[in-house]
């Protein structure tokens, strides 16, 4: 049974989906005109950006005399809320269960956040465990945090895959361990020329397919043939050792 290692964020979750309507919403609320809905995602630069420098940069653009603390949590709030759980990708992890993988979630950020949006959308349900960067001290593409992940359901690293949007931390990492990975590219084309993915998705349902159709045609294993038995020059016993005729005497020694 080989492990699944999925990314949370864009991969699992529209992470992007559920901000785009926090943003909506809370722009909204402020006064703040539609086509800034824009402005605010450059800033968010798809979740990579500080929730911190996110609501200081809300505050300088708009006045705001709320603190910085209370747009970090209407944020944090207003993204759980907004997160759901497609009824399709939950159908693509059972099916991926059925088949003998094990899916382990492997995520970058805050537990706060990123345990309430595992919690709160049912894809605990769905998943054997996960592992969040915070809590174990470690990120992506670090291979420490995916090593975590196989420890945490008591399972080897041999024959994971790793599926996720990130080209640094889900590809980078896969790379970094020698796994095969599955990239969702989201529209975007690959530019890393250090290390590429061994397939490319569009979205979760798409790269468990691909997974189980790499897995479904790959070659068995090799059994490891034995080595041949070594050769050894035949020896002769001592005894049977044919002694060497002597060398005939010179002429002068004849008689």
């Amino acid at each position: 049974m080989p492990l699944l290692l999925l990314d949370l964020d864009n991969t699992v979750l529209d992470r992007a989906g559920a901000f785009r309507a926090w943003a909506r919403d809370f722009l909204a609320g402020i006064g703040a005109p539609p086509e800034d809905l824009d402005w605010l995602l450059s800033v968010d630069a798809d979740g990579l950006t500080d929730r911190w420098d996110v609501a200081d940069a809300l505050r300088d653009r708009y006045r705001l005399r709320v603190p910085s603390i209370d747009i970090v949590d209407a944020l944090h709030e207003g993204v759980v809320a907004n997160t759901r759980l497609d009824p399709l990708v939950a159908c693509a992890l059972r099916i991926a269960d059925d088949a003998g993988w094990i899916p382990v979630l492997v995520t970058n950020g805050a537990v706060r956040q990123q345990d309430a949006k595992i919690r709160r959308t049912g894809l605990d349900r769905y998943v054997a465990d996960w592992v969040i960067s915070e809590e174990a001290g470690v990120s992506k593409p670090n291979p420490r945090i995916f090593a975590m992940a196989a420890q945490k359901v008591r399972m080897r690293l041999l024959g994971a895959w790793v599926v996720g949007d990130s080209p640094e931390a889900d590809i980078g990492g896969a790379a970094a361990m020698g796994l095969p990975s599955v990239w969702l590219h989201r529209g975007r084309p690959w530019l890393e020329n250090r290390y590429a993915p061994t397939r490319t998705a569009d979205g979760l349902i798409e790269a468990v397919a691909a997974v189980l159709d790499a897995e479904s045609t790959a070659p068995p294993p090799r059994r490891p043939q034995p080595p041949p038995p070594q050769q050894h020059p035949p020896q002769q016993h001592p005894r049977s050792r044919v002694p060497q005729r002597a060398a005939p005497p010179p002429d002068r020694w004849r008689t």
